[in-house]
Formats: structure tokens, C-alpha cells, sequence
């Protein structure tokens, strides 16, 4: 364990290095995003005029402590932190990423968990699809998804649907 500091010194001294540094790697490289999140960067370069390569080594100089290393997409695709970013010709599109390991089950309904805690995962499932801006596919993905992990954790919960005003009944 260590200081309860650390974390905050961490960050201040992330922010002064990326303050110093990360603008003339962006100019070299063609850097047209870069995205952090705590330790984890995503960084959206001009394949025509820099290398993924070229890229690490130069991150690399920055600091003989810090040490990194670069997971290139895949399929036109890549994952950062729980979201998937699909590259296509035109645009990007975003979805949930779940790891390999994800199973489709959160605390069950019958367990001695507190209401409070069960109903906190399932709007945190709701949320995120809600905040996310996911391309609509993957929007309705997701809603097959949510409904099956509360299936199979036996949560009474049933997404509301919409009824129309013609629908309704008198």
C-alpha cells in the first residue's frame, strides 16, 4: 500500500510532463488526439505521416521512470477503458466493450446484498448506455444485453417501453 498521496502526486506530475512535452510530440507526430485517463492514453495519429513506432519511442524519452507501451487497433478497432471505438471510412462509432471474461450476471435477486447495491449496478448499466453516445446498432445492442443480465440475475426489473398515444387505453 502506499501513501494516500500518491495517487494526487502522480497525477500532478503526469500533468507537468504531458505540460511540457505532449505539444511538441503532437506537432512532430501529427498527434490529432490525445485522450488520458489515469494511466491509460489513447492517441489518434495521421498514419501518413508518423509511425506507432516512432511514436513510443519518442513517449519513451520522456521520462526513464515512465515505461510505454502501444496496443495498435485491430479490425479497425480498438479498446479503451470499457468503450470500443469502430474506425470506418467516414466516421467512428462507439459501443460497450466487456471483457472476455464478462459474464452476463450481476448480484442476484435472492442474495443478501442490500436492494441499494442491486439497483445501483442496474442503473449504472442504464446510465451508460444513456451516456454514451453509441452508434444506434450498438444502442440496441446494448439494451439486449441489460435485459439479459437482469434475466439472469433474476432482477424484477422490466425496461419500460414506449406506447403511443394511440395505443393507450381509455
Amino acid at each position: 500500500m502506499g501513501a494516500p498521496t500518491s495517487g494526487i502526486l502522480a497525477e500532478f506530475f503526469l500533468q507537468h510532463l504531458e505540460h511540457i512535452h505532449i505539444t511538441l510530440l503532437s506537432d512532430k507526430h501529427k498527434i490529432v488526439g490525445y485522450f488520458r485517463y489515469v494511466d491509460d492514453i489513447l492517441i489518434l495519429y495521421d498514419t501518413d505521416h508518423s509511425d506507432v513506432h516512432n511514436i513510443l519511442d519518442d513517449f519513451s524519452t520522456i521520462h526513464q521512470k515512465l515505461k510505454f507501451t502501444a496496443e495498435q487497433e485491430t479490425n479497425s478497432q480498438i479498446n479503451f477503458l470499457d468503450i470500443t471505438i469502430h474506425r470506418t471510412p467516414t466516421n467512428w462509432k462507439s459501443a460497450i466493450y466487456r471483457k472476455p471474461t464478462f459474464i452476463d450476471t450481476i448480484i442476484p435477486y435472492n442474495s443478501n446484498h442490500s436492494n441499494q447495491h442491486k439497483y445501483a449496478t442496474v442503473r449504472f448499466l442504464y446510465n451508460r448506455r444513456n451516456t454514451y453516445d453509441l452508434h444506434e446498432d450498438y444502442y440496441n445492442g446494448e439494451v439486449t444485453t441489460i435485459q439479459n443480465i437482469l434475466h439472469y440475475s433474476a432482477l424484477p426489473i422490466h425496461p419500460h417501453s414506449t406506447v403511443s398515444p394511440d395505443t393507450k387505453k381509455k
